[in-house]
């Protein structure tokens, strides 16, 4: 996947930016409210995500945001594409989607074309995050490092299945080129094993 294909099919996702103001009732979860922006800015590692066209194939994916000069939330992800094993970029910006204090986004990386971004849990320190979009196919869980402990994975996937997310389509993504290869392993065998029993 080059880089032109990986900004393209991110596009599958996006839709015209709305006329009308936005009912959040209509996102598969709430996003969540007193939401610190600031805290949320830096580097995140995907830890696991409902696999989606966009990021077939990519691994070691990060998001990282910063606050531009015009007050809008600059955006970059990530990846590494192993099949090609080349490093895959996108570019783009949110805003709030309703108030500054609420966890509901719109990210473009084509205007007028954009993407709901709704963090329905965050760690007290806003070191991982669950993230949702406009539909329950879409589904991450981000963290500050690459490798966390299992009972975050385990909360993950219960308030996921709960929230009538479909667990079983979860991958777990690598990230070798942050850390060694052995702790990774260790952890998707730990995550697999806790799908494997939620399924049950």
């Amino acid at each position: 996947m080059n880089r032109t294909f990986f900004i393209v099919t991110l596009c599958l996702l996006f839709k015209p930016l709305p006329t009308d103001a936005f009912n959040s009732s209509q996102l598969p979860a709430k996003p969540i409210e007193n939401f610190n922006l600031n805290k949320y800015l830096g580097t995140w590692y995907e830890i696991a995500r409902i696999e989606n066209s966009f990021e077939e194939g990519l691994t070691n994916v990060t998001a990282t945001y910063s606050l531009r000069k015009d007050g809008l939330v600059k955006v970059v992800n990530k990846g590494f594409e192993i099949d090609d094993r080349e490093w895959d970029e996108a570019e783009g910006y949110a805003e709030f989607a309703e108030t500054d204090n609420k966890a509901h986004l719109e990210v473009t990386f084509f205007w007028p074309f954009y993407a709901d971004y709704v963090v329905f849990e965050v760690g007290t320190h806003y070191e991982y995050a669950f993230v949702t979009s406009d539909s329950k196919d879409y589904l991450w869980l981000l963290a500050r490092n690459p490798i966390v402990e299992q009972s975050l994975i385990d909360r993950f996937l219960k308030i996921a299945r709960e929230g009538g997310f479909k667990v079983s389509d979860l991958v777990f993504v690598p990230q070798d080129k942050y850390v060694l290869n052995a702790q990774i392993s260790e952890q998707q065998n730990q995550a697999s094993k806790a799908v494997n029993q939620f399924e049950k």
